[in-house]
């Protein structure tokens, strides 16, 4: 089945081809500038002498991008914490999909915690338009990352969906690596993590069976992430109004480079990814229908309610539940410091962009805050 389909142009690396990237790298000065901003203490010619030590993509995982996401976690947040992987089995391969908050660390922490908790580290899922340098291209490649190919014209962009979908179940099925992939295309800007059906009718293209029966073969594990603070949501706030004042509008790859950044170095507070069970059981639901849309639309359903039932809540997101509904609903979910706490940073980050309109980018981080209370209590 596999042997038709091409995987060069999107697969990560292997170890045989590493030494090749880090030869191209240390000659790359964006990148060399990237690692002096993610490490100003350490010597780059220190950084560079131990990469080229590295001899796996394993090696790779455990020696850089270990320490880097825990360097990460000590210095911008107050502590990430786990719930539901001592009930996966560290011998099978998964299918994580989750909700999606930041560009780099989201699957980044989950690889670290997978790490930690006695499994492998997963494959993950990229854009290709965050690829914006040759240079990233080869640093996610040498993470395990594979191409998710956007903007194609149709014929191209069915051709790349079938190829992607037998990527995946080739790699979980046969290649024995679990993946990550977000829930949806793009990160959710306003809180409100949603399912997005061409998704899963993407994985469904490289199956031969009944949709149930494909899904239980790619063994999905819905995963919740939660942080106390998004590092970028004034940044998401702001694309909001410029699309408001402009429905053209796109970011360009100057903003993404913005948002990694931020996500990396900006305030996130507390943080928490709850894995949820392996849909198995569940998939059973939808033979109440033959019809396939509505076969994808409960599975979807299916993946939403583990994933906002086990969204981790923090004050903060309850504070911005009552200012939404202008009520005291859950004044018993904070404290009155709690409270001042999240006021004092939404008014902190209201006013990191300049020419904002204030009231709307504040009603805005209210609106991304609260979406998830929202979702848990099965609020309309």
């Amino acid at each position: 089945m596999t042997k038709k389909y091409d995987f060069e142009s999107i697969r990560p690396y292997n170890d045989s081809e590493i030494h090749e990237v880090f030869e191209r790298l240390k000659q790359e000065k964006t990148f060399l500038k990237f690692v002096h901003y993610l490490f100003p203490k350490i010597p780059i010619d220190e950084i560079i002498k131990k990469l080229l030590n590295i001899n796996s993509i394993n090696q790779f995982q455990v020696e850089i991008m270990h320490s880097f996401v825990r360097e990460i976690i000590s210095t911008t947040s107050d502590g990430v914490t786990v719930s539901g992987i001592k009930d996966l089995s560290p011998s099978e391969h998964y299918l994580f999909i989750s909700n999606h908050r930041d560009i780099v660390l989201d699957p980044a922490l989950l690889n670290i915690l997978l790490v930690e908790n006695g499994h492998e580290t997963c494959e993950i899922a990229i854009g290709d338009n965050l690829l914006i340098f040759p240079w990233i291209t080869d640093l996610v490649k040498l993470n395990k990352t594979f191409v998710v190919k956007r903007n194609l014209p149709g014929r191209q962009m069915l051709e790349s969906s079938e190829t992607l979908s037998h990527y995946i179940r080739y790699t979980i099925t046969e290649k024995g690596q679990s993946i990550w992939i977000a829930q949806r295309e793009g990160r959710s800007k306003d809180g409100d993590d949603r399912t997005q059906l061409s998704l899963l009718k993407m994985l469904n293209i490289s199956g031969e069976k009944s949709i149930p029966e494909n899904f239980h073969q790619l063994n999905v594990v819905p995963v919740s992430i939660s942080y106390e603070y998004d590092p970028c949501d004034y940044l998401k706030a702001y694309e909001f109004q410029m699309k408001r004042d402009n429905p053209e509008y796109k970011k360009t790859q100057a903003d993404d480079l913005i948002h990694m950044r931020e996500g990396l170095r900006g305030e996130k507070g507390r943080m928490h990814f709850s894995f949820g069970k392996p849909l198995k059981e569940e998939l059973k639901k939808l033979e109440v229908t033959k019809n396939k849309n509505e076969q994808f639309q409960l599975l979807a359903e299916i993946i939403d309610e583990q994933i906002h039932n086990s969204y981790k809540l923090w004050p903060g997101n309850f504070v911005a539940a009552d200012i939404q509904s202008e009520s005291n609903k859950f004044s018993n979910k904070y404290t009155e410091e709690e409270k001042k706490t999240f006021l004092d940073y939404i008014e902190k980050h209201t006013n990191m962009i300049e020419d904002g309109d204030k009231p709307f980018i504040r009603k805005m981080l209210i609106e991304m805050y609260a979406n998830p209370v929202k979702n848990f209590y099965k609020e309309t």
